[in-house]
């Protein structure tokens, strides 16, 4: 009976571990936004250069899906030690919580760091050269003495390029090297990013300022850093409609999302991606990915012949 207990016990142990590594890649917050941005990546490719979609684009997808899951992965390994100070971030954090150990995050992360350059060098040598870069930068991201989330303007130049702007170039280069009118849709999703990030600084500004931390809202203040994130926000819609005129997405596409925007329009958004309470701008990252999702899936389906 004690040792029927006891193997209980070390199962629910076990489960608990498995449940903490897919927690600590935290991809609820990456996944719905990596998979479009990379699909419209190689898709703009196709279109303009009238080639074969083939199984490139699933390799080059899971590469950046694992190398955004390394980004959170290493940034939790390296901010256990003061997520565990603050109750809220200790509960979510699987290291600071005492689930998984510092070693066991170490090792995660380099094995999916590793998975993902497997992956991009099947992609090809662009592919593969462009997520080597993504790969380095979320590093250096996060880990001392470079930290670049620490510091103001290479916070969200760092954060806006390996989170945004390279994962839509992996996806793209993995089938041509001239991107063309795709360089306003990569800077659109660059300006969007950023604009994200400085969202997120906003809503951070009293724990980051208490903190010590010297990134760009504990330097500039708020109401300058809103003002950028407005700017880059327009920014992006700027971009992306010079992409729509100059031909880079099929016309169709536009009728859809039409469409999309409608339907999700008729819901009520409370919440950002994070789960907290959204503003205006915060309220609009779940119906946008959801129509960015819905869009480049239903343009995926056409090339590949399952729609007419």
């Amino acid at each position: 009976m004690l040792n029927t207990i006891q193997r209980i016990a070390e199962q629910g142990k076990g489960f608990d571990k498995a449940a903490a590594v897919i927690r600590l890649t935290r991809w609820r917050e990456h996944v719905p936004f990596t998979i479009p941005l990379t699909v419209v990546g190689a898709m703009l490719a196709v279109n303009t250069h009238n080639l074969v979609l083939d199984w490139r684009l699933l390799f080059v997808t899971i590469a950046n899906i694992l190398a955004m899951c390394f980004a959170f992965m290493i940034n939790d390994v390296v901010d256990a030690p003061d997520d565990a100070l603050n109750p809220k971030k200790k509960a979510r954090n699987p290291i600071s919580s005492g689930i998984l150990s510092y070693r066991e995050g170490v090792w995660l992360s380099g094995l999916t760091f590793a998975a993902a350059l497997v992956l991009y060098a099947a992609g090809g040598g662009w592919a593969f050269s462009i997520g080597t870069l993504t790969l380095v930068l979320c590093l250096l991201y996060s880990v001392p003495p470079f930290r670049l989330k620490a510091h103001a303007i290479t916070d969200v130049t760092s954060h806006s390029l390996m989170l945004s702007g390279l994962l839509v170039m992996a996806g793209y280069f993995t089938y041509h090297n001239a991107p063309g009118a795709a360089w306003l849709v990569i800077l659109s999703a660059i300006c969007f990013s950023a604009g994200g990030q400085f969202y997120n600084q906003i809503d951070d500004y009293e724990v980051d300022k208490a903190a010590g931390l010297k990134n760009t809202v504990v330097l500039l203040g708020k109401t300058p850093t809103m003002i950028l994130m407005n700017l880059c926000m327009v920014g992006a819609v700027v971009f992306m409609v010079a992409a729509i005129f100059a031909g880079a997405f099929p016309t169709w596409l536009g009728t859809v999302a039409l469409i999309t925007a409608f339907v999700t329009a008729l819901f009520t958004w409370d919440t950002d991606m994070r789960g907290n309470k959204a503003d205006m701008s915060g309220a609009v990252q779940k119906p946008g990915l959801m129509i960015a999702n819905i869009v480049t899936l239903l343009w995926v389906a056409q090339t590949i012949g399952m729609m007419g």
